[in-house]
């Protein structure tokens, strides 16, 4: 049960048990029609409805993966989307790189001994990407209501998905202590290029 299991998921960067991987989801609502809508694709190995997502890799920062995820799995760009921040929050600081806030951050369990640390952002969409998701990665994409969300079963999406689902629509999109600022606000730079420039390494 273990080994098909394994096999459905993403390959591992920690391989030893109860280890942890760094990911990053990004949950994208499009204000382009009457109501919001979450796009959810259908994960290719899993075979459920999920917002996109992925590893960080060791050799970059998460908001670098956000990036490179981001444009893999949906054709989005940064430079398409804004993303919700608090109001109050640390917008820089001297001789380091400031992220964006994720709104939530969660440890699931993969298998019953290989675990994901996850970071969640939320993105502001004004229209469909204008290009299409990497080769190999899923098509299967759905705009969904706040109702279309809570109406899938188990079958269908994991019921945690559905309860952050909830969090955005209920919580997040209405609250004044949150604004839209442009994703490209924030430095996707490779760390080590940046660093080693100021020989910090």
């Amino acid at each position: 049960m273990k080994d098909e299991l394994e096999k459905k998921i993403m390959p591992h960067i920690h391989t030893q048990p109860n280890q942890h991987d760094a990911s990053v989801t990004m949950f994208i609502i499009c204000m382009d029609g009457n109501q919001p809508q979450l796009l959810m694709h259908m994960h290719r190995k899993l075979g459920k409805l999920m917002p996109p997502g992925g590893h960080v890799e060791l050799d970059e920062t998460p908001w670098a993966a956000v990036s490179h995820e981001l444009q893999e799995e949906t054709g989005y760009r940064l430079t398409e989307l804004d993303i919700m921040q608090p109001k109050l929050r640390m917008k820089s600081a001297r001789d380091i790189t400031v992220h964006p806030q994720p709104f939530a951050s969660n440890t699931h369990a993969v298998t019953p001994e290989h675990f994901h640390t996850d970071l969640d952002y939320l993105f502001i969409a004004r229209s469909k990407p204008s290009a299409p998701p990497a080769e190999g990665e899923s098509t299967d994409f759905r705009w969904m209501s706040a109702a279309d969300v809570a109406a899938l079963d188990e079958t269908q999406t994991y019921p945690n998905i559905q309860d952050f689902c909830a969090y955005v629509f209920e919580k997040l999109l209405p609250s004044d202590v949150w604004e839209t600022v442009p994703a490209t606000s924030y430095d996707t730079t490779d760390t080590t290029a940046k660093f080693t420039s100021k020989e910090e390494l």
